[in-house]
């Protein structure tokens, strides 16, 4: 065995005995932030003190779009206790917000030089470095829209599933300050806390009479890119559209198909992309469930009725997402509903423009199992093929800036 492996098993061992010894009272756990912050991640994270001048671009951008979004994190926060602590690594309380987010309901959204001057008078930029590199990973996502029936048959015979009420999700932090921010979830068998089923097994009927059907779909590969982009909406074969989102994992990591295909030969690595896996797994139906289950992690959804249509999708934060203003980062480090300055490049919506640089004020809305670091972010596009088409291609380099109240002390963080 390895020896990472035997020490994580040495810290596991005695979590996983002491919830056998509990299993009669141990209930499902809901997705929640991860818990204080441990020295491990602080050394990773390091902040650069920056002024407006320092982010380029910052006078052109449409800030008043920034600060719509900002609006529903702050209605979101405001609602938390303002005692708990604000998020990743980042030291205070929720408490730091308040103020900043009570002026900004005084400001107007569709005046972007005041939406501007808010921003600079409530928060002071940092830039984010990861052990002192400042440029990390940026990709995009989407809400795709895919068909479906409330009944199997008529070539709707890919179930997607609801939460099992058995799922466990353990937030291991709860048992070892050093492990703050990781979690594992599984199943108590036989008063064991055990591994949940696997892609695999679940795609060979681990579930099958359960009753755990929300809807069923006509295409495996459709249902697949719904678990990668965590919601979607479900045009029903009644002529009903309905919106899906994200209500827990198997926990088991998640693998990105894309190096399987290049180790295959399918494509080369600069040619990975949503658009070119989607081709390769509609073009190769033998070969295709073989790749795709070579992802374990496995998604469970839950309807989310009653939500405004005209709203995007809901993030983890719990507030619907803006196309092009909401980012999913890694809230081990990072807490939700921080404005961040980014800078990186982003496909045309047309595949035969160049790419363009993009620079502007996005919020912390969301996150993702893909989305592990100090500096990596997925920019949230919207809903349908074009939104699609722009979040497939976007893979590229990039850098970003953290807007903190002004009165948060992060010197622990300054290097």
């Amino acid at each position: 065995m390895p020896r990472g492996c035997s020490i994580a098993w040495a810290v596991l061992l005695p979590i996983l005995l002491f919830l056998a010894a509990c299993a009669p009272i141990l209930e499902p756990e809901p997705e929640k932030a991860p818990g204080a912050p441990v020295s491990s991640l602080i050394d990773r994270l390091h902040l650069r003190p920056s002024g407006y001048d320092d982010l380029p671009g910052w006078n052109t951008d449409y800030q008043g779009n920034a600060l719509r979004a900002f609006l529903r994190s702050c209605d979101k926060m405001l609602r938390h206790k303002l005692g708990s602590a604000i998020g990743g690594v980042i030291p205070g309380t929720k408490g730091a917000w308040r103020n900043a987010c009570e002026a900004a309901g005084s400001r107007d959204i569709h005046h972007h030089g005041d939406a501007r001057l808010f921003f600079e008078d409530w928060f002071r930029p940092y830039a984010v470095l990861n052990n002192g590199r400042e440029k990390g990973l940026f990709t995009g996502y989407f809400e795709p829209e895919i068909s479906g029936s409330m009944e199997p048959g008529n070539g709707y015979n890919i179930p997607l599933y609801g939460r099992p009420a058995d799922l466990v999700t353990v937030s291991l932090g709860r048992f070892r300050e050093s492990l703050a921010g990781e979690r594992i979830a599984g199943r108590v068998v036989d008063g064991v806390l055990t591994p949940y089923p696997s892609r695999a097994e679940i795609d060979n009927g681990a579930l099958r009479g359960r009753e755990l059907e929300l809807v069923w779909v006509d295409s495996a590969v459709d249902a697949f890119f719904l678990h990668i982009q965590g919601s979607g909406r479900v045009r029903l074969n009644t002529g009903e559209s309905k919106r899906i989102g994200y209500a827990g994992s198997n926990g088991h990591p998640y693998f990105a198909i894309g190096r399987s295909l290049v180790r295959r030969g399918a494509f080369s690595q600069e040619e990975v992309s949503m658009q070119s896996i989607r081709a390769w797994l509609e073009s190769n139906p033998a070969a295709a469930p073989e790749v795709m289950r070579k992802n374990n992690s496995y998604i469970f959804f839950r309807w989310l009725g009653g939500k405004n249509a005209e709203l995007g999708p809901e993030g983890a934060q719990g507030v619907p997402l803006l196309a092009g203003r909401s980012l999913a980062v890694d809230r081990r480090f990072l807490p939700l509903g921080t404005p961040i300055w980014l800078e990186a490049l982003t496909p045309h919506v047309d595949p035969a423009e160049p790419d363009q640089v993009l620079r502007r004020l996005l919020i912390s809305q969301d996150t993702g199992g893909a989305i592990r670091g100090p500096v990596r972010g997925d920019v949230f596009w919207g809903t349908g093929r074009n939104a699609g088409e722009v979040a497939g291609r976007m893979k590229h380099q990039g850098r970003y800036w953290l807007l903190l109240p002004r009165d948060l002390d992060v010197s622990v963080l300054v290097h």
